[in-house]
């Protein structure tokens, strides 16, 4: 027998199994995995890139130069959101989802279906939809990313949209709800009204308590804003007193001068009356600031468009009201609008009167005696700006100004929402799709009943069988010819399905009545007074009874709120060419109401 010696022994990385690999094996796996792993990582992060992404001429061509300029491309802080930071989810799992289907594209790339800027425009919309489907499912993320609610402070952010940031968190809105065409072309318009009212709908899931922080930041800028107005009120105030001052001074001189003349003579003021609530104390009822804005064609059917008004589906859905939105904003609508401009597509004043003013500031007083209430609005004149599609340039050559108040009736369609503002519609007089006198015409029934020659006035939906709201399919907006049968009209009448309407004019006479199926002058009490003032202030005083029983009055009671609206049309105007309020609340005795009636 031959000894052979102890067994040779063989290398540590052939002796040792791991899952039943030598561990050299499994080192090399291991290591070709790094490698795999580090080379996909890489090749998939490279498709991330702008340049990857704009590497074909349908993305460098078409998108990429809507983005450019855009605020994801450039903005103040110098930060950019390059094509993956919206389109690609962050996480591993949805990563790896989406470029799956993205790879879709290379089929799309190799047989053109988007080779041309034709090809492109037919195509966007499906693709626009599909990326809005994607990031509404995912509660928009790629959004909050980079924007979250937490980091949110309504002291840096305008009104609008502190307001909407609040509602979102409440009832489960998401990002791409309203930010549609924030660095592509915006193509909601295009899309049907129906798949944007399901796709835009709020998702119980995506609500979110509402940050601490975004609350005592809210609380501090609304402070801030208080102050600030309170401030302006102030200063106005002493300007107004400081101008007052002067003008009396002026008149104790003329005074003197002519006093030896006027010895004898019969005061003619007071020979006129004492008049309007001349035995009113004016100092102790309450005075509230309002701004009315210019409006433009800015209809009912308008508001209720969302491919025309961003809130349209707040209001319409979630049940704002007009001031939710736009209550500090007035100054900065009204000018845009006067100016020409307005709307998606400043379409709000195609025919602007140069010089005029985008707003008026006025102050309210309203009081009552337990029997009557009593209205003063005083504002300052703006002079004349001669309309350039009218001769002589004055749309009412007998009434410098017009002043009038409507008070919401019950049973209308978002009326405590938007006040007057459901009179006024888009086939009206100078509106956009105003009918013209021959039309009504030819529709001799409707004229009748409306007695309307060549304009057809405001009036409310519900005095109407339909009112077409969003154009489709090229439809006339408004609803002037469909009319409920008188029958009907009467019901609502009886029902105070109205707005209750007050006018006065520049001579100090008025007119009381109210709007339904057309606008409609009644027999209810009503006294008015109206001056210019020698310092350039307009003062409308007007009265009626509390409880009138006139038909289309509406009594006011303690214990109830009532929406009430006011226009001025300044400067020889008329028709939509006024300055109007939003909603505004009114009450007697009720401090929480924007304009209380206080009783004496």
């Amino acid at each position: 027998m031959t000894d052979n010696g102890p067994d040779e022994k063989k290398p540590i990385w052939q002796r040792y199994f791991l899952f039943g690999m030598p561990i050299a094996a499994v080192a090399g796996v291991f290591a070709a995995g790094i490698i795999f792993w580090g080379g996909f990582n890489t090749a998939m992060e490279a498709t991330n890139t702008m340049p990857f992404c704009v590497s074909c001429h349908e993305m460098g061509d078409y998108v990429y130069t809507e983005y450019e300029g855009t605020i994801h491309d450039v903005n103040r802080s110098g930060v950019g959101a390059v094509c993956s930071d919206c389109h690609v989810p962050k996480d591993w799992t949805h990563k790896i989802i989406r470029k799956i289907k993205a790879s879709r594209e290379v089929w799309g790339k190799l047989t053109g279906t988007i080779s041309t800027p034709e090809k492109f425009d037919a195509k966007r919309l499906h693709l626009a939809m599909n990326e809005w489907e994607r990031m509404k499912s995912t509660d928009s993320i790629e959004c909050r990313n980079c924007h979250d609610f937490q980091s949110m402070m309504p002291e840096f952010q305008k009104p609008r949209a502190r307001q909407q940031h609040l509602n979102a968190m409440k009832t489960g809105q998401t990002c791409i709800d309203c930010h549609k065409g924030i660095a592509h072309l915006d193509l909601r318009d295009r899309a049907d009204e129906e798949y944007l009212a399901t796709l835009e709908a709020p998702n119980p899931k995506f609500i979110r308590e509402v940050p601490q922080a975004y609350l005592d930041s809210l609380a501090r800028v609304e402070a801030k804003e208080a102050e600030d107005a309170a401030a302006a009120k102030a200063a106005k105030e002493a300007d107004r007193a400081k101008l007052l001052a002067a003008v009396e001074a002026a008149r104790a001189d003329e005074r003197a001068v002519v006093e030896a003349e006027m010895a004898g003579k019969v005061d003619e003021s007071a020979a006129a009356g004492p008049g309007i609530g001349a035995d009113l104390d004016w100092g102790a009822a309450g005075s509230t600031d309002m701004t009315l804005f210019y409006p433009g064609q800015a209809s009912f059917e308008w508001v209720q468009n969302g491919k025309t008004h961003g809130g349209a589906r707040p209001l319409t859905k979630g049940g704002d009201a007009c001031t939710t939105c736009h209550a500090a904003e007035l100054d900065a609508i009204g000018n845009k609008i006067v100016a020409g401009g307005g709307g998606k597509k400043d379409e709000l004043e195609p025919t602007p009167i140069p010089g005029k003013r985008g707003t008026i500031p006025a102050t309210i007083q309203a009081t009552h005696d337990g029997e009557n209430v009593y209205f003063r609005l005083q504002w300052e004149d703006g002079g004349h700006n001669p309309a350039p599609f009218v001769e002589g340039g004055k749309m009412d050559p007998d009434n410098q100004i017009k002043v009038a108040m409507m008070i919401t009736g019950t049973g209308i369609e978002m009326g405590e929402q938007v006040g007057c503002w459901a009179t006024c519609h888009a086939d009206n007089t100078y509106m956009p799709t105003d009918p013209g006198a021959e039309a009504i015409a030819a529709n001799a029934d409707v004229a009748a009943q409306l007695q309307a020659t060549g304009t057809i006035t405001k009036y409310l939906p519900e005095s109407r069988t339909e009112m077409e709201i969003k154009g489709r399919r090229g439809a006339i907006l408004g609803g002037w010819d469909k009319m409920q049968t008188a029958e009907a009209i009467e019901q609502y009448l009886k029902d105070g399905t109205f707005m209750d309407l007050m006018r006065v004019y520049a001579d100090g006479s008025s007119a009381n009545g109210y709007l339904l199926e057309r606008r409609v002058q009644n027999e209810g009490d009503m006294a008015a007074e109206a001056s210019l003032g020698a310092d350039g202030m307009w003062t409308v005083t007007f009265s009626r009874k509390l409880a009138s029983d006139a038909p289309g009055d509406i009594p006011l009671e303690a214990g109830k709120t009532y929406t009430v609206g006011f226009a001025i049309h300044d400067d020889f105007a008329s028709a939509r060419f006024h300055h109007v309020t939003l909603n505004t609340s009114l009450a007697l005795d009720n401090a929480d109401a924007m304009i209380n009636v206080v009783g004496q």
